[in-house]
């Protein structure tokens, strides 16, 4: 592996960091470029590699996030427990499994989601839902031990999904809800990352670098969505989901 494909790995990761900052779905971008780049290599071992860089880059944003944004810590805590081990889970499954009828599944939500953010003009916009302590964890479990499976079996579109969890069920504001899905994304990447590092699927020469990358990506991509606040994280969250509906179709009809 050259200089030169190392330092185009590490312009798409930070790309993805930047993207996922701001609302999720980094990995539509840094797992293609990673697959692309280097066919000679197995995918599992590509993927793998991914983790890392994306762990970080979640923490990153999560960490600028928490500056500005109170994090509901007694739940999002357990939350992330959860989540690590239903991502975990996903991983082993995987191992078992065959993940194909989930891009199918995956696309009929995303058109969906689509759909009703672009219609509803208030969603996520401000943060007026009464959700009571009690049907706020049990929620925000539930939605750990869903997604976070869902991250570790198949992946793409953790973050958004996470996003859309947290605006409707919990009833935050895009900028608050991608506050706290940082933390969960962090916590199933590292569930994850542990899984493929046991299992000997990790280039470490790469992963590292990337994983500055995607740190950088991060931490401007956080910046600039809270300095542009909800609004504008709307129309980036339509853009990033038609991307990837747009990408989930094509993978299917060719």
């Amino acid at each position: 592996m050259d200089y030169s494909t190392v330092l185009v790995l590490c312009g798409f990761s930070f790309l993805a960091g930047f993207v996922d900052a701001i609302i999720g779905g980094g990995g539509l971008i840094q797992t293609p470029a990673m697959l692309f780049t280097l066919p000679q290599y197995p995918v599992p071992t590509l993927i793998g590699t991914t983790k890392i860089p994306s762990m970080f880059g979640s923490l990153m944003g999560a960490f600028q996030y928490s500056r500005r944004v109170a994090v509901v810590g007694r739940f999002v805590g357990p939350m992330m427990a959860v989540a690590f081990g239903a991502s975990w889970l996903g991983s082993w499954t995987l191992s078992h499994v065959p993940n194909s009828f989930m891009k199918p599944l995956a696309l009929v939500i995303l058109v969906a989601v689509f759909i009703y953010t672009f219609t509803k003009k208030d969603f996520g916009q401000v943060s007026d839902r009464i959700v009571t302590p009690r049907q706020q964890r049990i929620r925000m479990w539930s939605m750990g031990a869903t997604i976070g499976f869902y991250d570790g079996f198949f992946g793409p579109g953790t973050g958004s999904f996470l996003v859309v969890g947290f605006i409707t069920l919990i009833g935050f504001d895009f900028i608050k809800a991608s506050a706290h899905a940082k933390l969960v994304n962090a916590s199933t990447n590292l569930a994850s990352t542990i899984y493929f590092v046991s299992e000997g699927k990790i280039l470490y020469a790469l992963a590292f670098p990337m994983a500055f990358a995607n740190i950088m990506g991060a931490f401007l991509g956080a910046r600039l969505a809270i300095l542009k606040g909800n609004s504008f994280i709307r129309v980036f969250f339509l853009a990033l989901i038609a991307a990837t509906i747009i990408r989930f179709a094509w993978d299917l009809l060719r």
